[in-house]
C-alpha cells in the first residue's frame, strides 16, 4: 500500500511499520483532545488502522463543542450551526505508540481535526497552539519547553465525613497523611506504581524523569524531559496524564488532576518551561557571561505579565482552579516575576546562562496545556514585538510584593469575563477556538452557578 496526502502529515509507512514489529498488537485507541483536554475518540481494531492513515477518520464536529460532562454547548457553533456534519481526524506524526500493561494488548495515536477539504478544524485545541508556533517560525524564533506535572494519588473510598485521603502505599497497605515533601522513603511505597509509569511513559516514547514527593499528603510531582519541539511538550504531559491515570487504576488508586482537592494542602501546578532558539539554535533569552538581563527575556516577561489577566481563563479553567491561589500556597496571586523565587508567577530559575528559561506558572494541572501553550507563546510574541518592561522584580515574597502589578482577575467569574472580553485571548486562541472555549467555559460556569452544594446546606439549611 502506498502512502496518501495527509494534512496532518502522517504516513502510511509508519502504521505499516508499527503493525509489523508489534504483532501482539490488538487494538488502538484513536484519541483527540478537547478544549478542556479531555481524550475523546474511538478505540479500533488492529484491520482498521491502515484506513485511517490512508483515509483519517470521520468524526461529526460536536465533539469539539463539548463541556467537560460531555453535553452539547450550542453556543459554540460547532452543534446545529453547521448541521453537526462529519470532519476527518489524521493521526499525528510520530505519536502511534504501544500502551504498556494493557489486556489484550493495545495502542494510542494522536489525532487532530482537519475539515473534509484538509484545512485545520481551528477550534481543536492543538492546532491553535501550532498556530502561535508557526508564527514564531516566520518570524525566526522557536520555542523549546517542558511542562511539569503534579497530581496526587488518592485513595478510591473516601473518609468517614466524605472528604477524599491520600492512597496508602501499593507497596505494602502502608498509609500516610502527613506532608512526605522531598521524602525519598516515601516514595519507595509507591514504587511498583511509578514502575509502571516510567514503563508506560518509555514506551511512548516519552522522557519522564525525576519524581519528587510533592507539598501536600498523597501529592507528587513527575518532570519531563525539554524538548526542542516545544508541541512535543505539550503531547508529552497530556499523554502522560492518561499514563498515571491508566497505571494507577491498575494498582487499586485514584490519580487526580483536580487543581485543589484538598482544601488544607497546596494544589497541583503544570508550570511551563519556556526558552527561545533563534534559527541558528542559539537561545535568545541567554545573557552574557556575567551581563545583565537581556532585552529578550525582560520583553518576554512583559508580554506574559501584561497579558496575564486576560488569559487566566486559560491557566484556571475550572470552579476547582481557583482555590489553588491562595498567600503562601506555591501558587502565584500577581503577576509578579523574579530570579529563583518560587512565589512569583514568572520565574527564572537558577542556574547556567545558556540554558535560560522561563518558568511560567500560574497554571493549574487541570489545564489544557495546547491552549496554555498557544497563550504563553502568544503572551512572549506580544512582548518582543512591543518591546514590553516587565517592570521591577520581586525579590522578597511575591504573595506581598505584587502591589504594582498589573491586575488578574480573582475569581472564576471575571476570568470569564475578562477572556470573552479579551483581542488579545481571540488572537491568541484564534476566534473560533476563542469562542469555542469561552462558550464552553460560560456553560460550565452555569452549571456550577445554579448547582446547590453541601456547604450550602451545611452554612444555611438551619441558620438563616
Amino acid at each position: 500500500m502506498s502512502d496518501t496526502s495527509s494534512p496532518s502529515g502522517s504516513s502510511i509507512a509508519e502504521a505499516e511499520a508499527f503493525l509489523a514489529a508489534h504483532p501482539e498488537i490488538e487494538s488502538i485507541d484513536l484519541v483527540l483532545h478537547d478544549s478542556n483536554g479531555i481524550g475523546r475518540g474511538k478505540i479500533i481494531r488492529r484491520h482498521e488502522l491502515l484506513s485511517v492513515y490512508k483515509n483519517g477518520r470521520n468524526y461529526p464536529i460536536s465533539i469539539l463543542g463539548l463541556d467537560i460532562c460531555g453535553e452539547d454547548v450550542h453556543e459554540t457553533g460547532l452543534i446545529w450551526d453547521s448541521g453537526d456534519g462529519d470532519v476527518q481526524s489524521w493521526p499525528i506524526p510520530g505519536t502511534l505508540k504501544p500502551l504498556h500493561n494493557t489486556k489484550p494488548p493495545r495502542a494510542e495515536v494522536l489525532m487532530s481535526m482537519y475539515a473534509l477539504n484538509g484545512s485545520p478544524i481551528t477550534s481543536d485545541p492543538r492546532h491553535a497552539m501550532q498556530r502561535q508556533v508557526d508564527a514564531l517560525a516566520a518570524e525566526g524564533l522557536h520555542p523549546a519547553g517542558a511542562f511539569e506535572l503534579e497530581f496526587f494519588l488518592l485513595a478510591n473510598e473516601r473518609d468517614s465525613s466524605g472528604r477524599v485521603q491520600p492512597a496508602r502505599d501499593v507497596l505494602d497497605g502502608r498509609a500516610s497523611h502527613k506532608t512526605e515533601v522531598y521524602s525519598v522513603d516515601h516514595l519507595h511505597g509507591m514504587l511498583p506504581l511509578f514502575s509502571d509509569i516510567y514503563a508506560g511513559a518509555d514506551a511512548a516514547g516519552i522522557q519522564a524523569e525525576t519524581m519528587i514527593s510533592e507539598y501536600a499528603p498523597g501529592q507528587y510531582e513527575l518532570t519531563l524531559h525539554y524538548r526542542t519541539n516545544i508541541m512535543q511538550a505539550a503531547d508529552d504531559l497530556i499523554r502522560l496524564k492518561r499514563i498515571v491515570r491508566a497505571q494507577a487504576r491498575a494498582h487499586g488508586v485514584t490519580a487526580c488532576f483536580m487543581a485543589k482537592p484538598v482544601e488544607a494542602y497546596a494544589g497541583s501546578g503544570m508550570h511551563l518551561h519556556v526558552s527561545m532558539q533563534d534559527d541558528a539554535g542559539r537561545n535568545i533569552f541567554a545573557e552574557t557571561r556575567g551581563g545583565d538581563w537581556n532585552e529578550a527575556i525582560r520583553h518576554a516577561l512583559g508580554g506574559l505579565r501584561a497579558t496575564m489577566g486576560e488569559s487566566m481563563l486559560v491557566f484556571a479553567p475550572h470552579a476547582n482552579s481557583w482555590r489553588r491561589f491562595a498567600n503562601q500556597s506555591y501558587a502565584p496571586v500577581s503577576p509578579t516575576w523574579g530570579v529563583n523565587n518560587r512565589s512569583v508567577a514568572l520565574r527564572i530559575p537558577a542556574g547556567d546562562a545558556a540554558a535560560r528559561r522561563i518558568e511560567h506558572r500560574p497554571s493549574g494541572v487541570d489545564a489544557n496545556p495546547y491552549l496554555v501553550g498557544a497563550t504563553v507563546l502568544a503572551g512572549i510574541r506580544h512582548g518582543l514585538a512591543n518591546k514590553i518592561d516587565p517592570g521591577p522584580e520581586t525579590t522578597g515574597n511575591g504573595y506581598e510584593d505584587g502591589q504594582d502589578a498589573p491586575d488578574i482577575p480573582n475569581d472564576w467569574r471575571a476570568a470569564l469575563t475578562a477572556a470573552r472580553d479579551s483581542d488579545f485571548l481571540k488572537s491568541a486562541l484564534g476566534a473560533d477556538m476563542h469562542r469555542t472555549f469561552t462558550a464552553i467555559k460560560a456553560a460550565e460556569y452555569a452549571r456550577v452557578a445554579r448547582t446547590i452544594s453541601e456547604v450550602d446546606y451545611d452554612l444555611y439549611l438551619h441558620t438563616v
